[in-house]
């Protein structure tokens, strides 16, 4: 552990509690948390209708295997550019765009009347959602020192299964009592709410008023880091931490995918859950997910105080979250609720092993790399999840069957783990040539 008696004016005396520095950063965390809550209800009403939808526009599991595709594909495309668009001109401003396009295009899914329609919606809130994750990964390293990154991650990356367990609950009921179009119009118009509060409230630390000296002093307490230009993407590639985050991502992002666009499909046609009974049991699966999240990051920080190494305490969460994930290729074979149990540990443990994954990035690089990094990493797992939605729509339309999709679920991580520390054996912080 770094000696936290260095950084803002040299602090003679060691900070020791949140009462002493300040808690404003964590306000940031609740933005980060509450904008990301916002944009998977946003992302998680398409899977939860899709079975009244199918019967409503027509559409086949093939078609809408292109749907979400549509949405992966310019999620990817997006993730290519916007990461070098945070960095530039910066965290609120590049965050605020991105509300902005994927709130107006949540809206505009209320105005669809065919699988054309659906996809082109999809498509636009790709983009606009694609600055999420490397926004508030930068958000975290301009606001966290790096004992606090991964808990900080895991509390606003439990944002999609909040937002997910708001869907679930709001979207049947409006759903149920007007009709489809109104879900998605409400849940869109919440996008502008989440604006208003960046807007308000978010600065770096420098320049806002209501964060104290001694928080900023212990923000900055990591030694500090040489000046760095802006890296061209063809120059990160070059460096083998950025592929170890890249191919992490593109192995499991996709299954992350799977269970948001195809979890109530899986339960409606495996048990007959309509959508007045899908509710619980995704509920009691994002639940789950939600302590994974948050466990996920509190674990490793936990090891990390007690001196593990950084590296240590990365590998060892994103070891026991791999190992968890496993037992879900039994979820098409067993009854109702054992699938659910099955499928939420697996999802939790994804979650815990997401919180790592992304946190070893503020590890590695210097702050303005991070988001040009996320944005690679995120463009892959998108990439990855277009293929995985064109293999399950395939799949499931001549097959029927869930089974192979749970046992891609269940190996991938352990591979995606072992790969990552034949690329980087060390976590560290080097310094970029």
């Amino acid at each position: 552990m770094e000696d936290n008696n260095h950084g803002f004016g040299g602090a003679s005396q060691p900070v020791l509690s949140n009462s002493k520095v300040g808690w404003y950063r964590w306000v940031v965390c609740a933005l980060l948390f509450f904008a990301t809550t916002i944009n998977y209800i946003d992302r998680a009403v398409l899977g939860i209708l899709a079975p009244v939808l199918q019967n409503s526009i027509g559409w086949n599991q093939i078609d809408y295997g292109y749907i979400v595709a549509a949405f992966t594909g310019a999620y990817a495309i997006g993730l290519l550019f916007v990461g070098r668009f945070i960095d530039k001109v910066g965290t609120k401003k590049g965050y605020s765009v991105s509300m902005i396009v994927w709130s107006v295009a949540a809206v505009a899914h209320a105005f669809a009347r065919s699988v054309l329609g659906f996809g082109t919606a999809r498509f636009a809130l790709g983009l606009g959602e694609s600055g999420n994750f490397p926004a508030a990964i930068k958000g975290t390293a301009e606001w966290f020192p790096k004992k606090e990154r991964a808990l900080a991650t895991g509390l606003f990356n439990s944002g999609p299964n909040i937002g997910t367990i708001i869907a679930l609950i709001i979207v049947p009921w409006i759903t149920l009592t007007w009709s489809w179009r109104e879900a998605f119009i409400f849940t869109g118009l919440l996008g502008f709410i989440s604006l208003t509060l960046w807007l308000i409230f978010y600065d770096v630390p420098e320049r806002q008023k209501r964060v104290s000296r001694e928080e900023v002093a212990y923000i900055q307490s990591d030694p500090p880091e040489p000046p760095a230009e802006k890296i061209p993407w063809l120059k990160l590639l070059k460096y083998r931490q950025t592929w170890a985050f890249v191919i992490g991502k593109f192995l499991t992002d996709p299954i992350w995918w799977f269970y948001l666009y195809w979890l109530p499909s899986f339960l409606n046609q495996r048990y007959h859950l309509d959508l007045a009974h899908l509710g619980f049991p995704l509920i009691v699966i994002y639940t789950m997910v939600t302590i994974g999240s948050i466990g996920g990051g509190w674990m490793s920080g936990a090891f990390i105080k007690r001196g593990w190494s950084i590296n240590r305490g990365r590998k060892a969460v994103m070891l026991i979250s791999a190992i968890l994930i496993v037992p879900i290729v039994l979820a098409s074979s067993v009854t109702e609720w054992w699938a659910v149990l099955l499928i939420g540990l697996a999802a939790a443990s994804h979650q815990s092993w997401s919180a790592n994954l992304f946190t070893t990035v503020s590890d590695m690089f210097p702050k303005k790399a991070v988001g040009s990094v996320v944005g690679l990493g995120g463009m892959a797992g998108a990439i990855g999840g277009v293929l995985i939605a064109g293999m399950a729509g395939f799949i499931l339309q001549f097959t029927g069957s869930y089974f192979l999709l749970f046992v891609l679920a269940g190996s991938v991580y352990l591979l995606a783990l072992l790969i990552i520390h034949i690329l980087v054996p060390k976590i560290e912080e080097f310094e970029l040539a």
